[in-house]
């Protein structure tokens, strides 16, 4: 082939790789990828059930709580009449 790889090529390594590692080794290496996955899987569909919230809230009438700054005139006033 004058470009790829052939599937005798990737039967050689394979087999070198099992050679290398072992079979357990591999299985325990594929069963933790999959967890991995599945636990990334589960991570981006709990963000996105979160991120929906907000909006049941605003539907509700439930108001979240404002950590903005205040105004610095409002402050200003406010400091004045405690004077």
């Amino acid at each position: 082939m004058l470009s790829g790889i052939s599937i005798w090529q990737l039967l050689i390594i394979l087999g070198i790789i099992i050679l290398l590692f072992g079979t357990k080794k591999l299985r325990n290496i594929g069963s933790d990828l999959g967890n991995a996955v599945k636990g990334f899987k589960k991570a981006v569909n709990d963000g996105e059930e979160e991120s929906s919230k907000p909006n049941e809230q605003a539907k509700l009438g439930q108001k979240d709580a404002d950590f903005t700054a205040p105004n610095q005139d409002a402050v200003k006033k406010e400091q004045h009449k405690d004077a």
